[in-house]
């Protein structure tokens, strides 16, 4: 698939955040995060849409199993027969299903929604796998945890990942909670395109986040508004994708092992051309990074005890060049990530 240019409105562009004051209904921990809480800006998305965002949004967009019949599941024979089938479906996801054998697969088809009911919505033990060719893929407000195998953090002896993707096209990740699994959290692989991961917290975990296993430079990829928390790398590893948009999110808490190379933050590789606006790193070693044929653009993140490398080279791309969006303060972040990041309650309930 080709890139097409956007089909955004034409208007402002960028959609920058106003500063009002002081967060009042977000309290922020420390003084310097306590700046401003972004405004609601005519025509930028709200917080908790049914509309993805981002490349997601392009070329025709992604609307999952809407207009499909829409079902709730409990079990995982529920889960997997209608996750498979050939129709649209909008599939909720109402308390923990456990799936068997430990670090099976369920394959999601073109086509679907794949929701939590409110904030109890989970998959335990098991994966959500699209297969190459799915398309129109939306996975919402769902936690995704728990088959790690014991003594084995590098995942070496399974693939127990909490989502993987092997080209595929149009998928959105959103309001997700993925912790404590056998490999990956999130591996999205072999040339994927027009994918959006927004709102997610990647928890408790060795690789979150990894984009690429490919030689091509195909993938257009939009992360925002995530809290990786807990996690050692990946967060994320962006390989050979032609853009990378990276904006408001929060890493906290890394995982500190003494790893001088392979415990890092965003890390562009191969030929990727790599945006980061307005992110916030707490403790992070190695925060951004980027391979000598990568280029990589940094602009209004705040670094917190950050060390090792901080790399910024290149023009990259200008990402409202494509989409419109909102682009909130980075002092604010913290607390919008804390807050917005993962299930809700909200979300998924009719």
């Amino acid at each position: 698939m080709t890139h097409l240019r956007s089909k955004r409105l034409p208007g402002t562009g960028r959609a920058l955040a106003a500063v009002l004051g002081l967060v009042a209904a977000l309290t922020l921990g420390a003084v310097g995060e306590a700046q401003a809480a972004p405004a609601e800006e005519a025509g930028a998305p709200p917080r908790h849409t049914d509309r993805a965002h981002g490349f997601a949004s392009l070329a025709g967009g992604t609307t999952g199993g809407a207009g499909g019949r829409v079902v709730t599941v409990t079990d995982q024979a529920a889960l997997a027969k209608y996750a498979a089938a050939k129709e649209p479906y909008v599939i909720r996801v109402a308390g923990s299903i456990a799936v068997a054998p430990f670090g099976s697969d369920i394959v999601v088809a073109s086509d679907k929604t794949i929701i939590g009911v409110g904030d109890t919505g989970e998959i335990v033990h098991g994966e959500l796998h699209l297969n190459p060719g799915t398309h129109n893929v939306i996975i919402r407000n769902l936690t995704i945890r728990d088959s790690y195998v014991e003594g084995d953090w590098d995942g070496k002896t399974s693939d127990f990942d909490a989502i993987q993707m092997d080209s595929v096209h149009h998928v959105w990740i959103d309001h997700n909670r993925l912790t404590h699994m056998g490999d990956g959290l999130l591996d999205i692989r072999k040339d994927s395109e027009y994918v959006t991961v927004s709102y997610n917290r990647f928890e408790n975990h060795n690789k979150a986040l990894g984009i690429g296993w490919t030689d091509n430079v195909r993938t257009q990829i939009t992360v925002d508004h995530n809290w990786f928390t807990g996690t050692k790398q990946r967060n994320p590893s962006a390989d050979n994708c032609a853009y990378a948009h990276l904006y408001n999110n929060y890493l906290s808490a890394q995982v500190d092992d003494g790893d001088p190379q392979w415990t890092y933050g965003n890390w562009a590789r191969g030929a990727t051309r790599m945006v980061i606006e307005n992110s916030y790193y707490d403790g992070v070693q190695h925060p951004y990074q980027a391979d000598a044929g990568a280029e990589l653009v940094q602009r209004g993140s705040i670094l917190k005890g950050t060390t090792g490398r901080h790399d910024a080279w290149g023009d990259a791309f200008e990402p409202d060049d494509f989409y419109d969006y909102r682009l909130d303060p980075a002092a604010a972040v913290p607390a919008l990530v804390k807050r917005f990041s993962g299930p809700q309650k909200q979300l998924g309930a009719h």
